[in-house]
């Protein structure tokens, strides 16, 4: 019924504006969360699925039936705004200022920070949400990639350099892909700025990464051949976003998959230019696998607290990557949903659930 509502409300709008709802600021996933606060009211979100699964690392951790008292809470206001880092214009998004505790979203590829359009509001209600785009992605700048490469070293040093010019002290952290590599660098560099480590699909052990996929970034990084840059060229071509990272994972049901999330990614990959940065990204990428020794250091050491919500039908990204985690943070809670590698864009609601349930358990900001 909801949906139907949201359907009608469309219609009803566009027949007498004879305008449609303009894609990003003000999206139909935008009103879907409005519509779910709404008939939520003061009342709940809803529990975990049945086929998800929950691994406690802590004896600690809220079941799913202490969940179901969780209130929903009326969104703040999304912005959409800039900041300059090191001559650079980086884009942001930006809600619920208000609030003490900051979460930060880092996403993932071949996306920006769009793919968060539906959690941020589920989460603005009670948090101040900042999603940035990275140098590079969406709608922040691009410079040349043939004048200085894209690495992660950079993106994270822009990112940190965007949180720094907001003036951000502290904050929780959602890695999810690109973001695990960008996010732990920027936890190595400052640690004492983390309140608590949210991860979705976003590896720090070779455990995450089947021998092919290991092997294809091993490739990616030591191989400079023509052949091998073609083949990653093409990986970030239409049919490669489409079917080989949106559809791949819900083949059964495609419906879930909203499709303004790859028209959204390929409109910011129109150049080649625009390519050749994520190309350059996937050939940085196997650093990371090097670097995975100093991250699960950096967990051991400093125990943050974390939150695992991990799509379990990624065959990218597996399931054991998320299991991993808890080798090095036993205290982690895991939850693996029914889900693929954009987990968030098949459940906003639910990943935005636990994630108020683990923030609630956090040290108050003052």
């Amino acid at each position: 019924m909801m949906l139907s509502a949201q359907r009608a409300a469309v219609a009803r709008s566009t027949a007498a504006t004879g305008k449609m709802w303009p894609r990003d600021l003000i999206s139909p996933p935008a009103i879907l969360c409005a519509a779910i606060i709404m008939s939520l009211g003061a009342v709940m979100l809803p529990v975990a699925e049945a086929n998800d699964t929950t691994h406690a690392g802590s004896p600690d951790n809220h079941s799913v039936e202490a969940l179901e008292s969780t209130e929903a809470a009326w969104p703040a206001k999304t912005h959409y705004r800039y900041v300059m880092v090191d001559g650079q214009r980086l884009f942001y998004r930006e809600a619920g200022e208000q609030h003490a505790q900051t979460i930060v979203l880092l996403h993932g590829y071949p996306a920006s920070s769009h793919s968060y359009r539906e959690l941020i509001p589920l989460l603005s209600g009670r948090y101040h949400v900042i999603a940035p785009d990275y140098l590079g992605s969406g709608y922040s700048d691009r410079p040349d990639p043939e004048e200085q490469p894209y690495t992660f070293d950079r993106l994270a040093h822009y990112t940190e350099g965007l949180l720094k010019a907001l003036g951000v002290e502290r904050y929780s952290l959602y890695i999810q892909d690109f973001g695990a590599p960008v996010g732990f660098r920027m936890l190595l560099n400052d640690p004492d700025k983390l309140q608590g480590l949210i991860v979705q699909n976003g590896n720090a052990y070779l455990a995450g990464l089947t021998p092919a996929r290991q092997a294809f970034f091993k490739k990616a990084h030591q191989d400079t051949s023509q052949a091998q840059r073609d083949t990653l060229y093409a990986f970030t071509g239409q049919q490669a976003i489409v079917d080989k990272q949106y559809l791949r994972d819900v083949a059964a049901t495609p419906q879930v998959m909203n499709p303004d999330s790859w028209t959204h990614d390929l409109h910011f990959l129109e150049t080649r230019s625009d390519r050749v940065i994520q190309v350059q990204l996937l050939q940085d990428y196997y650093n990371n696998l090097l670097d995975y020794p100093a991250w699960q250091a950096y967990l051991r050491e400093r125990q943050p607290p974390t939150l695992i919500v991990w799509g379990k039908n990624d065959p990218a990204f597996i399931a054991a990557g998320a299991e991993a985690y808890l080798q090095d943070v036993p205290d982690a809670e895991l939850h693996l949903l029914e889900a693929g590698h954009f987990a968030v864009e098949e459940k906003p609601v639910e990943i935005a659930k636990y994630i108020v349930d683990f923030m609630n358990r956090l040290p108050k900001v003052e």
